[in-house]
C-alpha cells in the first residue's frame, strides 16, 4: 500500500511506501518497489531514508543487508539501485543491437 504525499518542490506527488517487509522475501524487492514508484534515484533515496527513520525493524534489516554484501550504510541503497538501472538498461541496448 502506498500513500500520496504532496510536496510543492516536484511537480507530482511523491511516494510514501507503507508495504510490510515481512510480505517480501528480501530486502531489495523493498528497494525495487520504491524505486518504480518514484522513477528517480533520488527521490528514492530520500523516501528510503525516511522510511528507515521511521521503522527501526527496517533499519536493522537494512543494515543486516548492508554487512552481507559488504555495502556501507550510506551507500548501499544507492549502489543497489545504480546497478539495479544498469542491468535494466543493459537490456533494453541488447534489444536495440538486435535491431540494428
Amino acid at each position: 500500500m502506498a500513500i500520496y504525499d504532496y510536496n510543492p518542490y516536484f511537480c507530482r506527488g511523491i511516494v510514501t511506501m507503507t508495504a510490510t517487509l515481512p510480505q517480501m522475501e528480501d530486502i531489495t524487492e523493498y528497494f525495487i518497489s520504491i524505486l518504480n514508484q518514484t522513477h528517480s534515484i533520488d527521490i528514492a533515496e530520500a523516501e528510503f531514508k525516511r522510511a528507515i527513520a521511521d521503522d527501526d525493524e527496517l533499519h536493522a534489516l537494512y543494515r543486516q543487508w548492508c554487512h552481507e554484501v559488504g555495502s556501507s550504510e550510506k551507500s548501499g541503497f544507492i549502489d543497489f539501485c545504480e546497478e539495479y538501472i544498469d542491468g535494466r538498461n543493459e537490456v533494453w541496448d541488447s534489444l536495440n543491437d538486435y535491431d540494428e
